[in-house]
């Protein structure tokens, strides 16, 4: 830990430790979401999202490794037990029991709106504060933009697909 890359920080560290953990257990958990979703889904456009989905799993783990060296920096040490992720969740996990297609792709999408407002509110609360932070949850707010946008547009090719195939 840097001695005055903490004393930068014009916010309680000790806090925004807490709150990027929060973040931290998300991503594990998106991770795994979107991972095991890419394995299991099932139906029409299957390739296409197993392809999207792998992807944002990579991105996911990128955003928790991002967020583990920022808590590190700042003195704090990364939640270390799986289990835990669960107790400190903002977005929590939904498991893909239903494999089809819509049902991954809406679960995924709603997990990206949940994570978009957690960093919303993230930079929110470091603009001003802790440039450093500020700097890596502005990236992972960009991507997970770009993720339910990606994801809106699967499902807009998957329901364009379906009310053709209904039509015929």
């Amino acid at each position: 830990m840097g001695t005055k890359g903490r004393q930068i920080v014009d916010m309680d560290v000790n806090e925004l430790i807490a709150l990027l953990n929060k973040a931290y257990a998300d991503e594990w958990l998106a991770y795994y979401q979107y991972w095991i979703g890419a394995k299991v889904v099932k139906g029409p456009m299957k390739e296409a999202v197993i392809a999207e989905l792998t992807q944002h799993a990579a991105d996911e783990l990128r955003h928790a490794d991002m967020l583990a060296q920022r808590i590190i920096q700042l003195g704090g040490i990364p939640i270390t037990k799986p289990a835990d992720w669960y107790q400190h969740t903002n977005c929590g996990y939904d498991a893909p029991d239903d494999p089809f297609v819509k049902a991954v792709l809406e679960q995924n999408i709603k997990g990206e709106q949940c994570a978009i407002m957690t960093y919303k509110a993230l930079v929110n609360l470091t603009m001003q504060k802790d440039p450093v932070t500020y700097n890596v949850v502005l990236q992972i707010l960009q991507d997970e933009v770009e993720h339910e946008e990606d994801l809106q547009a699967e499902m807009e090719d998957l329901e364009t697909l379906l009310q053709r195939a209904k039509s015929c």
